[in-house]
């Protein structure tokens, strides 16, 4: 059977994913589903890198400004507007691109996972959060590899946010975490892109945009957020950049070691991402973004493309 295709394009941020998905897809009559877990977000526009409306209006982009910045966004809940997202490009006769970084959302959608449909449990989750506060990451792992070994095995125990969210799956369900995440691959030709560059150069690259995001506004960004009432607390303030600048405003912190601390944050996302790609990844066809080619590139998923008709 051939299914419909979905394009993939993943890679490290600020390798350069928004500009190529662009490209592409306005070669291929295209749409862009968003895979970043802070564009989602309403009212985070700078910080989060999300495309501008000019760049919107070149394409249209799905699963940006889903939800307000007090709420969250379940995996599953993400899953489910995906899939209807990647039907809808289908049915009207256009060509699906799954673009982003946040590597739990493509890998999700590309292996099938079944994901619990827990409801978020926020006095518990605000219990772990302060555990984790004072005990340590490590020890919050404990509690998970106590509980379901198996599902420590698989999330590494510093990403504290995935290893509440195993914690409350298993309170509320009584069951393992692990036993619940069932795979059944989705109905799609996925063909996987992604996009790199050496990690001397993407650091460098990620911190002149951090600069370009402060001189586009990115302190007024985070002030409005905070004056609207957003706690730094809330999950979609962990976004690089809005803590470091959330400390600035509220505690005096001088805004060059906010900016070196975003900096650094980022750095470190990048390790984390690439590390993610390198695991669950493997089948992308990766491109160096240093001698990328994108006549080279759209010759040669056109062929893909019209093999899997």
């Amino acid at each position: 059977m051939n299914f419909p295709p979905l394009i993939v394009i993943v890679g490290a941020t600020a390798v350069g994913k928004t500009g190529t998905a662009i490209q592409l897809a306005q070669a291929f009559n295209g749409e862009i589903i968003g895979a970043d877990s802070r564009q989602v977000y309403r009212q985070m526009d700078i910080g989060t890198a999300k495309p501008t409306p000019e760049q919107r209006i070149s394409v249209p982009h799905h699963l940006l400004d889903v939800v307000n910045a007090d709420n969250t966004l379940s995996l599953a809940s993400y899953l489910d507007l995906a899939h209807v997202a990647i039907h809808d490009i289908h049915t009207r006769g256009k060509l699906p691109f799954l673009v982003g970084g946040t590597g739990q959302y493509i890998t999700a959608l590309i292996d099938g996972w079944s994901v619990p449909k827990v409801a978020p449990n926020l006095a518990l989750r605000a219990e772990l959060e302060a555990f984790a506060a004072t005990h340590g990451a490590f020890e919050l792992g404990e509690k998970l590899r106590a509980l379901d070994p198996a599902a420590y095995q698989t999330i590494d125990y510093r990403n504290v946010r995935r290893v509440i969210r195993a914690l409350e799956v298993i309170d509320a369900t009584g069951q393992p975490f692990s036993a619940q995440q069932t795979k059944s691959p989705p109905p799609y030709h996925i063909i996987q892109i992604g996009l790199a560059l050496g990690r001397d150069t993407l650091y460098e690259r990620a911190d002149r945009r951090v600069d370009a995001m402060i001189q586009a506004g990115f302190i007024d960004e985070v002030r409005a957020l905070l004056k609207a009432g957003y706690s730094p607390s809330l999950p979609s303030m962990s976004g690089l950049g809005y803590a470091e600048l959330a400390s600035h405003i509220i505690d005096g912190a001088p805004l060059d070691v906010a900016i070196n601390a975003i900096y650094s944050a980022t750095h470190n996302y990048i390790r984390r991402q690439e590390t993610w790609f390198r695991k669950y990844n493997r089948e992308a066809t990766w491109l160096d973004m240093a001698t990328f080619d994108i006549a080279h590139v759209i010759a040669t998923l056109g062929q893909q493309i019209d093999f899997t008709k």
